[in-house]
This record gives C-alpha cells, sequence and structure tokens, in this order.
C-alpha cells in the first residue's frame, strides 16, 4: 500500500498563473455531447476530464476555471447531464465533463449504458492526460468516489482529487477531513500523489488548478 502523504498542491509561481490565466481567458467553446464510443472528437491535443458525483459543483468548477458562468450547465437535478461534454481549450486542450454518477433517480438501463460508455471512454482514449475526481469537503470520500477511483485504476488512468466547495468546511474540519481523503487515496495506485483544494465560489485553488492543467499539453 503507497505510504504518499498526498500533500495539498502549492500555488503556481506568478509566471505559470499567468500562462494558464491567459489560457483559460482565451477561447473556450462547447464543441459536442457524445453518447457513443463512435462520437468521439479526434484524439489530436491534450485531454483531461473531470468525473464527480452528482451535486459535487462540477458545472461550478469547469465555470470558475473558465470564467463563464453558463459554459458547463448546473442542473438542480443531478445525473441529468448523460452526455460525455466536450469542450474545447485554445486549440491545444479538451475539457472533458463525465456524466455525474450516483445516479440518483435514474433506470438501471440509463446507468448501465453511462457506465459503459464510462469504461470504455477512460480505458480507450489516449490522448487523456489526467482525470479529475472531484470530492465534496464537506463529505470526504464515500463509496461511491471509491468505485470511479478503482474504475480509474484498473483503466490505468492517472487521476488527481479535487476537493470542491471548500469554503463551506471550517478551518478546524479541514485537516480531519483531508486525513479520511489520504486514507482512501492512499488505497489507489493510478491516484496523482497531490490534492487540489478549491471553492468556486471564493475561487481558492482555482489558479492552481489552471496551472495543472496548463502544463499538461
Amino acid at each position: 500500500m503507497s505510504t504518499l502523504p498526498f500533500p495539498l498542491a502549492e500555488e503556481p509561481d506568478d509566471a505559470t498563473r499567468e500562462a494558464a490565466r491567459k489560457l483559460f481567458a482565451g477561447e473556450v467553446d462547447f464543441l459536442k455531447g457524445v453518447v457513443a464510443m463512435d462520437g468521439l472528437p479526434p484524439d489530436d491535443r491534450a485531454e483531461v476530464c473531470f468525473a464527480g458525483r452528482s451535486n459535487v459543483g462540477k458545472s461550478s468548477l469547469i465555470n470558475a476555471l473558465t470564467g463563464r458562468k453558463g459554459l458547463a450547465r448546473a442542473s438542480n437535478t443531478p445525473g441529468r447531464t448523460q452526455e460525455i461534454n466536450f469542450f474545447t481549450l485554445a486549440d491545444s486542450h479538451y475539457l472533458v465533463d463525465l456524466p455525474g454518477y450516483g445516479f440518483a433517480n435514474a433506470p438501471v438501463a440509463v446507468v448501465e449504458k453511462w457506465q459503459r460508455l464510462l469504461k470504455q471512454y477512460l480505458s480507450g482514449r489516449v490522448s487523456l492526460r489526467r482525470a479529475f475526481v472531484l470530492i465534496d469537503m464537506r463529505h470526504g470520500v464515500k463509496p461511491v468516489d471509491d468505485e470511479i477511483m478503482t474504475l480509474l485504476d484498473r483503466a490505468a488512468v492517472t487521476f488527481q482529487t479535487v476537493l470542491t466547495k471548500a469554503d463551506k468546511v471550517k478551518a478546524s474540519e479541514r485537516e480531519k477531513i483531508l486525513a479520511q481523503v489520504r486514507g482512501q487515496l492512499a488505497k489507489h495506485p493510478a491516484a496523482y500523489p497531490e490534492i487540489v483544494q478549491t471553492s468556486s465560489e471564493k475561487g481558492e485553488g482555482i489558479a492552481t488548478l489552471r496551472s495543472i492543467i496548463a502544463g499538461l499539453a
């Protein structure tokens, strides 16, 4: 079992931060929603994907990263995003929004179809540089998160944990939650050994995450 400490990712230096800010301030467009593997765009650029259970704040994070409020649709109905949504970031990246998991009220057949597509995508996409697994910092890693991490282990896709809604957690409680998250990550060989702590509302960690993504080109 890994004994990696999983430290919080360091703040980028000024030059790195500014380069990443410029990248994300440039062209970002919705490309397409994909429901089957034959609909995937060509794998001709660096690709990062965002995975997270419903209501983790995935759309809000993507909107905060890109500085565009309506880019990723935040839905009041968990699990509404049933497609793999591709966004172009300049000419260098795809940002990929995966369907939320923990599909509350979806029919079994729909869930199975999503999961099959997810597995095919994760194991068959050569341009995928990293998956970001979003964890609600108020709750830590839940069994459903553990399932997606295991899926990424099996697909040999490096994933980095991004804690969302950090502003909703008191400073005194953060270390306890981080300890729980680190303990869970230690079980997963595909886990990247750094955690990013974010708040879409307050902007915490956004520059750090932008810099990580920019560096994967």
